[in-house]
């Protein structure tokens, strides 16, 4: 480890497991140091108010410089405007690092806020610091705290470490009752000093952490945030994310369909896919995810059984997992001999596969059938089972299925799980059984198909490498606004120059010719009918001004369209007409002010924006991600020959995508966005050809 990381590491450790606590403050402060005594925190704790008169249970120093020793963590809990002063004295002092509960610094946006932080920044020197509107964190692993509020939750010797930028969330995952063994519960607040990729990168270490589950709003380094996911995929240590904000990407004003189509939130998904992390939709699956992650890291595959005794449950699985990748594939030859012997023809084998009631009550037969089930052949198996609550009703026959299910389980190839369709209908004493030995209890029934699935995505991912290479202006924004400015400053090229210039990287386009309006018939005779016309210009949507002719076949009808596209632009383009068009493929790239550049596939044509078919692509991009990014498409199915039609020619596409992409990296500093709609696929040998583009670049002074 470099000595720059040694030195943070070892600073962060001194915060998050301090031999003594300095609590600043009067109320709140009252809340931190209940939490200390709830967590069983060993080591001193100071506490720390101007006016407060001591007692015998509490003393108080009237400041930092009065306590005896410099803290390891402090907690400022007082007024906004006092904490860059608290901060000044502990960095004087020699502390280890504080959390800055107080609020009212950049988050509120306002001028005053701004300066704040900047002065808490400058105050703080090199210290590490949580915060400033950050709750704190807890450390379950060491027994230590600096929180406001309540703490539950066992102390495990392994465990996830969670990582919110909002308080109320860490509150809703550290009350969760599910099971998950949280390590780490960390707030970020503004992320001043300390960023999530910061806590990544040197929590990554620690061999007590399984997995990251995160919650997040913003990232402040792109770049920093993908050296931590990599560090964390390299060593094994996966991560599942929340990010808040899926629809901010309609707010962005964009000329091109690649604009629209990829927005914040299609880059940030696109890391995620490319990075090998888990995007969840809700707590709940983030928890269920963090659960199959920590029980035994990523899921090998998609190849899925589930069973139980009820048909119900096995047809709301296949609704349920309809729009995931999972497979549910039926038994093998062998598995399906042993299971008829065992339940008899009453019994259809299927998958979901429900087993029926007949063997209830037969412990003995559930073991067979449970090891059958365990040696089948499948990523994972999964039982499902509601238990009725064991103050209400008698849970026993239910619990004794589990059982089984388990003591079947050690020595099997698969993964297992026991899934409850309802998050609260399995106990905490029988998730503890299932956790103790390898089996993953996982609650609510969409949540764990989610996170399996996502546990499989992952597994994927690092199989293709998980790499993500950020192609980012020098001179680049992280901030919208900004990016926005330099849109709206930007300029179109013509049609025929951004041709030009993507032809030189290898991007097919067609045949054509710019000439004067009274020159077009000539041009079009000389390139062969049939051909477009389109009115020449910097034009970013030539056919919603009535710019574009298509199929002009005859000299008569060249001479009347040159005369309509005249009343538009004095010059005319002239291209060859594709007429033997397998599919409209969308191949664009925009520049993400905080990823950079982002490839953009979809389905081409004027359906882009209406169908929203697309797959959007991170650095490195390659042969491989290409086709794999097409294979996801509706319109990929096209291209290998749908309903009697011939197949494209994909080899073509993918070199006409990775011919653009080298024009966008190459020109990265002054691209805004770049558009192929479409590009035209043609039959299989015969190419594919660009026939619109749109370049828009940044103005030079």
């Amino acid at each position: 480890m470099p000595a720059d990381d040694a030195k943070g590491a070892a600073a962060l450790q001194r915060l998050l497991a301090p031999r003594h606590i300095a609590l600043i403050g009067g109320q709140w402060a009252d809340a931190a140091a209940a939490a200390t005594d709830a967590i069983g925190y060993k080591g001193e704790v100071w506490r720390v108010h101007p006016s407060r008169p001591s007692s015998a249970q509490t003393h108080y120093f009237r400041s930092v410089d009065e306590l005896p020793e410099a803290p390891d963590a402090a907690f400022i809990a007082a007024p906004n405007h006092e904490a860059p002063a608290i901060a000044a004295a502990l960095a004087r002092r020699g502390a280890g690092g504080f959390v800055c509960f107080a609020a009212g610094f950049a988050e509120t946006g306002t001028a005053e806020g701004r300066r704040l932080g900047a002065a808490l920044e400058s105050a703080a020197g090199g210290l590490p610091y949580f915060g400033p509107n950050c709750y704190g964190f807890i450390n379950l692993f060491d027994g230590a705290a600096l929180w406001p509020d309540q703490i539950v939750g066992a102390r495990p010797t392994r465990g996830v470490a969670l990582i919110c930028q909002s308080g109320t969330i860490a509150l809703n995952l550290l009350f969760n009752q599910r099971s998950l063994p949280i390590g780490y519960l960390i707030t970020t607040g503004n992320q001043a000093r300390l960023a999530v990729a910061d806590l990544i990168d040197r929590l990554v270490d620690d061999p007590r952490v399984s997995a990251f589950g995160l919650y997040i709003e913003g990232i402040k380094d792109t770049a920093s945030f993908a050296r931590a996911a990599d560090k964390a995929r390299a060593a094994g240590k996966p991560i599942a994310v929340i990010k808040a904000g899926r629809t901010e990407a309609a707010a962005r004003t964009a000329r091109s369909h690649t604009g629209s189509l990829a927005g914040a939130d299609g880059a940030f998904d696109a890391f995620c896919r490319q990075a090998g992390i888990a995007r969840c939709d809700s707590l709940a699956t983030l928890c269920e995810t963090l659960k199959v992650l920590h029980s035994g890291g990523p899921l090998r595959g998609r190849r899925m059984l589930i069973m139980g005794a009820s048909g119900g449950d096995m047809a709301m699985t296949a609704d349920a997992a309809r729009h995931l990748a999972l497979q549910f594939p039926p038994f093998a030859p062998a598995s399906s001999t042993l299971l008829e012997e065992l339940l008899s023809e009453r019994v259809t084998l299927s998958n979901p596969f429900d087993f029926h009631t007949h063997i209830w009550f037969d412990r003995p037969r559930l073991h067979s059938l449970f090891s059958i089930a365990h040696g089948a052949g499948y990523d994972a198996v999964g039982l499902m089972v509601d238990c009725p609550p064991e103050d209400q009703a008698d849970p026993a026959s239910y619990v004794a299925c589990i059982e089984e299910f388990v003591a079947a389980y050690p020595g099997a190839p698969a993964r297992a799980a026991v899934i409850s369709s309802l998050p609260e209908s399995v106990s905490a004493g029988t998730r503890a059984r299932c956790l103790a030995a390898g089996v993953m209890p996982l609650q609510g029934q969409r949540e764990a198909l989610e996170a399996l699935d996502h546990a499989a995505m992952i597994a994927a991912a690092w199989a293709r490498g998980a790499t993500v290479e950020l192609c980012r202006p020098r001179q680049h924004s992280a901030h919208e606004a900004e990016a926005e400015a330099n849109r709206a400053r930007g300029r179109t090229l013509p049609e025929h120059e951004g041709k030009a210039a993507l032809g030189a990287y290898g991007v097919p386009v067609p045949r054509s010719r710019i000439v004067t309006a009274d020159k077009a018939a000539s041009a079009a005779r000389a390139l062969g009918f049939p051909v477009v016309m389109k009115a020449a210009g910097a034009f970013e949507h030539k056919s919603d001004i009535g710019g574009v002719i298509l199929d002009v076949r005859t000299v008569a009808d060249a001479v009347a369209a040159a005369e309509r596209l005249s009343q538009i632009s004095r010059t005319v383009l002239v291209e060859e007409m594709v007429t033997d068009a397998v599919a409209e493929v969308l191949v664009g790239v925009t520049v993400d002010p905080q990823f950079g550049a982002l490839l953009v596939l979809g389905a081409g044509g004027v359906l882009a924006e209406l169908l929203q078919d697309t797959a959007t692509l991170l650095p490195p991009f390659t042969s491989a991600a290409v086709q794999e990014g097409l294979g996801r498409l509706s319109v990929g199915r096209l291209l290998g020959g749908y309903r009697g039609r011939p197949p494209g020619d994909l080899p073509a596409l993918v070199r006409a995508v990775l011919a653009c992409a080298r024009y966008a990296q190459d020109n990265v500093d002054r691209l805004l966005e770049l558009d192929l709609n479409p590009v035209i696929v043609r039959p299989a040998g015969l190419g594919a050809v660009a026939v619109d583009a749109l370049v828009r670049l940044v103005e030079e002074n």
